[in-house]
């Protein structure tokens, strides 16, 4: 089994987006970012992480009862409506990891055609549901 990555790696420079995605369980969701999606922790305090793989930096926040920038309530799946693309340096070793764990897959590994133009790109890509249920797209 691959160790989680949770040294502490400090931000260099900051993304000019990053989501925060609030989790039910903080400790379970960065087992899953780190050991098997492969994000660095960079800095954690009670109730908050800031991960990063490669230039994607990431936010998970544990949801507190009092809740804070809550606009509605939080009903599993979480995230409905939007899926997060990241592109990752190994597609092959993060689908191997989580093939390896049993963690199901929304949607397969599959070469994606997207039009931009006329210009036609291809990026092999899958999706998960993190433990929350944020749709995550994987690509090369």
């Amino acid at each position: 089994m691959t160790e989680p990555n949770t040294s502490h790696v400090p931000v260099t420079e900051w993304a000019a987006l990053v989501p925060e995605l609030d989790v039910s369980d903080l400790d379970h969701s960065l087992d899953v970012y780190t050991r098997l999606f492969g994000f660095t922790v960079n800095y954690t305090r009670p109730g908050f992480a800031y991960l990063s793989l490669g230039r994607i930096q990431w936010m998970l926040s544990q949801i507190r009862p009092e809740g804070s920038w809550q606009t509605g309530p939080l009903e599993p799946p979480l995230g409905r409506g939007i899926n997060f693309q990241i592109q990752v340096p190994d597609i092959d070793a993060l689908h191997g990891r989580l093939e390896a764990d049993a963690y199901p897959l929304f949607v397969l590994m599959q070469t994606s055609t997207y039009l931009e133009g006329d210009t036609e790109h291809q990026q092999r890509e899958f999706l998960v549901q993190d433990p929350d249920g944020y749709l995550l797209r994987f690509t090369d």
